[in-house]
C-alpha cells in the first residue's frame, strides 16, 4: 500500500530519488481559472526541497497557477515495474530576469553539457524573463508496483 503521505522522508526513498535524478519530464497539474484541469509536461529540477520548474513568463499556466497556487507533479517512468512520484503542494511563481538557474540545470541533464549549455543560451536569447516555478512538496507518494500498489489495487490484493 501506498498511502499519501505528509511524511516528506519519502523524497530519500530509492525509487523518488530514481525519478528526481531521471530525465522523464514531470506532469504538472493545475487548475485553470474556469476551475477544470489542467496538466502539461515540463522539465524539472529537484533542488532537494522544491520541484523548479521554467516558463515564458507570459504561459498561460504562469497565471493560472499565480491564481490557484495548489498543484500537483507527477513524475513515473515507462518501463514495468512502473515506478512512480506522486507529489502534491503549493507552487510559489517568481517572473525573474534571464533565464533561471534550474532552468539550465534541467537542460544539462536531459541533453548533456553540451547540448544542454546551448539550448539555454538560445532560450536566453529569446526570452529576457522567464518564470521560475517552484513546487514545495506538501503529499508525497511512491508507487514502485513491487512492494508499493494504489491503494485501491493494495487492498484488492490483500496488502492492506
Amino acid at each position: 500500500m501506498a498511502p499519501a503521505s505528509p511524511d516528506l522522508t519519502l523524497l530519500s526513498d530509492p525509487v523518488a530519488q530514481e525519478l528526481l535524478r531521471s530525465t522523464v519530464p514531470a506532469r504538472l497539474a493545475y487548475t485553470w481559472p474556469d476551475g477544470t484541469p489542467r496538466v502539461v509536461p515540463i522539465w524539472f529540477h529537484w533542488d532537494g526541497q522544491d520541484v523548479v520548474m521554467g516558463s515564458p513568463a507570459d504561459a498561460p499556466k504562469v497565471s493560472a497557477i499565480t491564481q490557484n497556487p495548489h498543484v500537483a507533479v507527477t513524475i513515473d517512468g515507462n518501463e514495468w515495474p512502473y515506478h512512480v512520484l506522486l507529489i502534491r503542494g503549493t507552487a510559489r511563481v517568481d517572473i525573474i530576469d534571464g533565464v533561471p538557474d534550474e532552468y539550465t540545470a534541467a537542460a544539462l541533464r536531459y541533453f548533456g553539457e553540451e547540448a544542454g549549455s546551448a539550448w539555454s543560451a538560445q532560450v536566453a536569447q529569446i526570452m529576457d524573463r522567464m518564470a521560475r516555478i517552484a513546487v514545495r512538496p506538501e503529499r508525497v507518494t511512491v508507487l514502485d508496483f513491487q512492494t508499493r500498489f494504489p491503494e485501491s489495487l493494495a487492498r484488492r490484493m490483500g496488502a492492506v
